[in-house]
C-alpha cells in the first residue's frame, strides 16, 4: 500500500484497460489490480464507486460484447436496481477499466482519463498502438 492508494478494476483482455494499467505505472504507481471478471462484484462495491463517480448503473453498462440486450437492459423503463442485480450475476456487464483514488472514481474510458485522478503524472505516455499521450 502506498500513501497514494490506486485501485484499478481490469480485464486483462481490454487494451483500454491494459493502457490505462501501463499508464499509471508509468506514473510511477504500482495500483491494486482487481480482475473483476474473476472476483465478480457485490452491490455495495458498485454502489459505492457510482456515488463517487456520480453517476448511475447506466454510465457503466456495456453493452458490446455482453447480454446486456438478451437480457432487456437497454431498454429505457429498466430500474438501476435491476441493472445492478445484473451486473453482479455478470460481472462482464460492467465496462472498463474503473479506476479508484483518493481523487476520486472515474470510467477511463478513454484511456487518458485515468489522468483525472492521479497524483502524478508522467511527461507522456505511449499506449499500445503507438499514439503518444502528453497528459
Amino acid at each position: 500500500m502506498t500513501d497514494f492508494p490506486v485501485t484499478v478494476f481490469h480485464n486483462p483482455a481490454c487494451g483500454t484497460s491494459r493502457n490505462v494499467l501501463a499508464a499509471i505505472r508509468e506514473a510511477g504507481r504500482e495500483p491494486e489490480v482487481v480482475e473483476y471478471l474473476k472476483v465478480g462484484w457485490t452491490e455495495a462495491r458498485l454502489r459505492d464507486l457510482l456515488t463517487r463517480m456520480g453517476a448511475g448503473p447506466r454510465a457503466i453498462l456495456r453493452d458490446k460484447g455482453t447480454p446486456a440486450a438478451e437480457l432487456g437492459l437497454l431498454d429505457e423503463g429498466v430500474s438501476d436496481d435491476a441493472i445492478l442485480a445484473a451486473m453482479i450475476e455478470h460481472p462482464i456487464l460492467v465496462n472498463r477499466p474503473i479506476v479508484e483514488t483518493p481523487l476520486g472514481v472515474v470510467l477511463a474510458r478513454p484511456s487518458e482519463r485515468v489522468f483525472e485522478v492521479l497524483d502524478v503524472r508522467p511527461d507522456n505516455f505511449t499506449k499500445e498502438d503507438g499514439e503518444v499521450v502528453r497528459p
